[in-house]
């Protein structure tokens, strides 16, 4: 596309579509206000209309992703739409003839406001403990005039007359617990005020109390406004409602100008009590109100969302497995790479508020770049870090420690950094925690050419130590003796008498390798050693016996810098 200035030389075709009008409501009081309390939690998982899967969940996926929203202790599931097929209402009757339905969880079914579906919708659901009774009917502008072709008398007494027959089929079923709901469909295309007289009919025929109240549900059955005039519509609906002490405004958003979300948190800002969705946001055209999402804001803001997703790796995989659908990589908590960090700013911030962390041992958990704990949705710390081209030595270094528990001196971390950098971008791919490890060993610790430590002892000399050491040359066995302050000085003398190597060992550390247990524990040793002409060279050694670390540690970097190229 050709630019000049800030004017496109090509125009989308913006003329044809009218703007949302948005509502007068100037003393609107949600914008000043939090969400403190979790609303009312309604899977619609289950809802092949609202799932719109390629492919139909079976029966037997359904029990899975059925037990699966009970495991998460969500009360209200939505198990489907009785009359749209006969895998619906076979999957309803088996959880009420197995009796499966746990006694602390109340399932709704869906019917539109026709007297043969309402019939059949109770008929299905016969002998069920405890039922919400949805119906529904179109009520926008739009479909009264182009697909309805009746005024708002006519579709009002559509609403009025499924609201009488709902509540005399009830009482013909009185072994059931009965809660009715109604949703004005496409509220967001309905003018307000008839949104309010359709809804308040329903309500006049149902007679509900505060003790027994009904679910009147305000579909952003297709989303049409942004977020905030969403929220105004329903805190004026709020206000206008009748028996608003007897009735739970409920929401379900949808996801066609991808802030279904958004207009959910906004929507209980205004005053909303309930809501429904699905798992990680799927639904017909764009998606619906994503539960998890919904869930893990609230957590972070100090809410308790009130069900439970603590294995996020299991939800997801019974979802993709039942769906079909995949959850995308980037999902907010959700995502494989949802809290994963390639820059290497973010990835230093994130090692250091971590480090900082464990320091304070908070009880809050504050971490740079990081939003949530991953830990409390069943993932890994671990994983928070991970290493491409564009990483530095903060990933590097939180690989190392967390995954391997090594701690690398500074000058070494951006030598293996340099390493890791230059392997990523010569495969043009991520460089896995298990790849760290192998390229460490190859570059620092499997050093063998020209010069294998095959063994050693050491003697007490008068202000030092004699070592005697076998090593390899080329695979040939040679017995070297040497003499210093210590092991390493003295391996370091023997090495330079009898191979003519020039060396000045500049320092020495070493630890137990953290995270490890037991009468085994591997010692590391880093040794910088210096060479005639060059940079002080790396020399890294493992082993249980901490002088044959630290002597493997001098013959690594002696064969570094002898090295044309690093073996990586």
């Amino acid at each position: 596309m050709n630019v000049q200035g800030n004017q496109p030389t090509q125009v989308m075709p913006f003329e044809q579509y009218r703007p949302f009008t948005p509502i007068h409501l100037p003393d609107r009081t949600w914008p000043n206000k939090t969400i403190t309390k979790a609303p009312i939690i309604c899977s619609v998982c289950l809802r092949d209309g609202n799932q719109a899967l390629m492919e139909p969940m079976s029966v037997e996926n359904k029990c899975r992703m059925f037990k699966l929203l009970v495991d998460m202790d969500i009360k209200e599931i939505e198990v489907g739409f009785p009359t749209a097929s006969d895998t619906e209402l076979e999957f309803v009757r088996k959880l009420i003839d197995e009796g499966v339905i746990p006694d602390d969880v109340t399932i709704q079914v869906l019917t539109q406001a026709r007297a043969h579906l309402i019939r059949g919708t109770f008929e299905a659901v016969r002998g069920a403990k405890r039922v919400i009774l949805h119906v529904y009917n179109p009520t926008s502008e739009l479909q009264r005039r182009v697909v309805y072709c009746l005024d708002k008398d006519g579709i009002k007494k559509i609403a009025v007359d499924a609201a009488k027959l709902v509540k005399e089929l009830a009482v013909a079923q009185p072994e059931t617990d009965w809660t009715f709901e109604y949703s004005p469909e496409s509220f967001t295309g309905t003018e307000l005020d008839f949104a309010r007289d359709v809804c308040n009919a329903v309500i006049d025929v149902w007679q509900p109390t505060p003790s027994h109240k009904v679910i009147i549900n305000l579909p952003a059955t297709v989303e049409m406004s942004t977020p905030n005039v969403y929220a105004d519509m329903i805190e004026w609906m709020c206000r206008h409602i009748s028996r608003r002490d007897s009735i739970i405004i409920s929401l379900h958003t949808h996801n066609d100008r991808g802030t279904g979300v958004a207009a959910t948190e906004q929507g209980l800002m205004a005053g909303a009590d309930r809501v429904e969705g699905t798992l990680f946001g799927n639904g017909e055209r764009t998606g619906n109100l994503d539960i998890i999402t919904l869930g893990g804001n609230m957590m972070t803001q100090g809410v308790n969302p009130r069900f439970y997703f603590a294995d996020i790796t299991e939800i997801v995989r019974i979802y993709e497995e039942c769906t079909g659908m995949k959850v995308d990589p980037r999902h907010a908590y959700a995502g494989k790479l949802a809290c994963t960090a390639f820059s290497g700013g973010h990835q230093d911030a994130i090692n250091k508020g971590l480090r900082a962390l464990r320091r304070a041992n908070s009880h809050f958990f504050e971490v740079p770049y990081l939003t949530f704990n991953p830990t409390h949705i069943g993932r890994s710390l671990k994983e928070v870090v991970r290493l491409n081209s564009q990483s530095g030595k903060g990933g590097t270094r939180h690989i190392m420690e967390e995954e391997h528990g090594v701690t690398l001196p500074p000058d070494l971390l951006l030598d293996f950094s340099a390493v890791i950098q230059k392997v990523a971008t010569e495969t043009g791919k991520e460089v896995v925690a298990t790849d760290v490890w192998r390229i460490f060993q190859a570059e620092y610790l499997d050093r063998v050419v020209p010069y294998e430590l095959v063994e050693h002892f050491e003697l007490p000399t008068k202000g030092g130590r004699q070592i005697t050491a076998t090593i390899k040359v080329y695979g040939k066995a040679e017995v070297l003796v040497g003499v210093g302050n210590g092991p390493v000085d003295a391996l370091a003398s023997a090495m330079r008498e009898r191979f003519g190597i020039e060396m000045n060992v500049l320092s020495l550390e070493e630890y137990a390798i953290k995270g490890r247990s037991g009468s085994d524990i591997p010692a590391i040793a880093f040794v910088p050693i210096h060479f005639p002409g060059r940079e002080p060279v790396w020399g890294v050694g493992m082993n249980v016996d901490t002088t044959t670390a630290n002597l493997a540690a001098v013959i690594g970097a002696v064969n570094r810098s002898v090295a044309s190229v690093p073996t990586i």
